[in-house]
């Protein structure tokens, strides 16, 4: 698959997670972290695939930016509203968590801009990756909440 195709079945993926998740829809805990999971992995897969051209200092980058990724998705996934539906807990976006993914992105583009300013590697900044650790770190504060709650996650395939 070549670098545009990727790129919009991913913005098709992410789009239909917001959606989804603006609308509101029951916690499952597969659903909930499957993508982060698959789209972390691909991005590590990627990196290692290119391991023979990086440098220490791509390394550095992507670990930096790994770790600032999943701190803002976790930020962003305390603006999400976790409630109690059917019985079972439920998630919903809110403004707040459109307004941390705003920021994040800001932070993120600006982070993404001074390392390639500093000679990162193009193949030490896959896409995948850093969607997929920030939603990662979302998916897991999401999950923390619904835990708190008391209330029990959602059965495989329940939906609104």
């Amino acid at each position: 698959m070549n670098g545009w195709t990727t790129g919009l079945l991913i913005a098709a993926l992410v789009a239909g997670l917001v959606i989804k998740r603006l609308y509101g829809e029951p916690l499952n805990a597969r659903e909930l972290l499957g993508a982060p999971v698959i789209l972390t992995g691909v991005g590590v897969w990627n990196v290692a695939k290119t391991a023979d051209v990086l440098t220490a200092a791509d390394i550095g980058w992507v670990a930096g930016g790994s770790v600032l990724g999943f701190a803002l998705g976790a930020l962003r996934g305390r603006t999400v509203s976790v409630f109690e539906r059917d019985g079972v807990a439920w998630q919903r976006y809110t403004i707040r968590t459109f307004l941390a993914a705003v920021g994040s992105f800001a932070v993120m583009g600006a982070f993404g801009y001074l390392a390639v300013r500093a000679g990162m590697h193009e193949h030490a900044r896959p896409l995948t990756l850093s969607i997929g650790v920030s939603y990662l770190g979302e998916s897991l504060a999401v999950a923390l909440s619904g835990l708190a709650t008391g209330l029990p996650f959602a059965a495989e395939g329940a939906r609104r």
